[in-house]
């Protein structure tokens, strides 16, 4: 699957959504971009906030705009900063990258390329409540 996937032109998408980041407090832009199943091109930009605490990551937006386009299976992610550097989601948005997911979504991540489940084993997400997870405790 990594031979279909055009990183360049990921990393291209992730820098554009970058361009757009909304950072007057920090000064650290993030763009992030992913594959979909059906072969769009999802993005998304980090928003900050005075608050601080109830800032938005890339990531966040990356996903709205995956719901807004008509949903999907990310099948491949790239994050970049600033310098247009390789950046690794944080923990939640590690989460919320696997919530949608296809089994085995790809990652470029600063040691290389990584699936989802490598960067966030053992996650519980959508395909445990598919297995009928905690169904059993209910009745």
């Amino acid at each position: 699957m990594t031979n279909e996937i055009n990183w360049n032109q990921l990393k291209d998408a992730a820098v554009a959504a970058m361009k757009n980041a909304y950072v007057p407090y920090s000064h650290f832009p993030v763009g992030a971009a992913a594959l979909v199943d059906d072969g769009r091109i999802v993005s998304g930009c980090n928003v900050e906030n005075a608050s601080y605490g109830i800032c938005l990551c890339a990531e966040c937006g990356l996903v709205s705009n995956l719901s807004m386009t008509g949903g999907g299976k990310l099948v491949a992610f790239y994050c970049v900063d600033g310098a247009e550097n390789v950046l690794m989601p944080c923990g939640r948005c590690r989460q919320l990258l696997f919530e949608h997911s296809e089994e085995g979504m790809l990652l470029q991540t600063v040691s290389g390329i990584k699936t989802i489940e490598q960067v966030l084993p053992d996650a519980f997400g959508p395909r445990d409540l598919a297995e009928g997870f905690g169904n059993e405790q209910r009745n």
